[in-house]
């Protein structure tokens, strides 16, 4: 069995049998499970994943761009029964590091939660009014040219 003449009778050693042994006999399957591979560093793939991840900072608005949004939300308040739909970018906060990014979602304003502070879709979505960066729709044109200053 062996290459090397010096260790051949301890290959060659028949397992003990009938001889009252400690251990029960091990399968070759469960022999050879005890040399198979692992990964010593079971999740560095995805800490180096997450950490190469981007993430955008929040911008923070001027007077005039938080004048002009709190004027369109009025506007939304206004017309509220009519549902108006509109366009909202605004900042997602990220779970695991810090930043975020902004997402652009589109839908019919159900009602805005002042005591919230967020507007609330016909879909049940919800946009935290204070990370709001921009919100457009057809109602805010249309206010426009009626001769409303936005």
């Amino acid at each position: 069995m062996g290459d090397n003449p010096k260790y051949a009778r301890e290959y060659d050693f028949p397992y003990p049998e009938g001889v009252e042994y400690p251990y029960q006999r091990m399968s070759m399957l469960d022999r050879a499970a005890q040399f198979a591979s692992f990964k010593a560093l079971s999740g560095y793939e995805d800490a180096v994943d997450e950490a190469a991840r981007l993430t955008d900072a929040k911008t923070e608005l001027d007077e005039a761009t938080i004048d002009l949004l709190n004027a369109k939300i009025q506007i939304l308040q206004d017309h509220i029964a009519e549902e108006p739909e509109i366009t909202v970018t605004y900042f997602l906060l990220d779970k695991k590091k810090a930043g975020g990014k902004y997402i652009t979602t589109s839908g019919k304003v159900k009602r805005i939660d002042d005591y919230e502070r967020v507007i609330q879709f016909t879909d049940r979505k919800s946009v935290p009014m204070d990370d709001i960066l921009t919100i457009d729709g057809e109602i805010f044109g249309i206010l426009n040219q009626s001769g409303t200053d936005i």
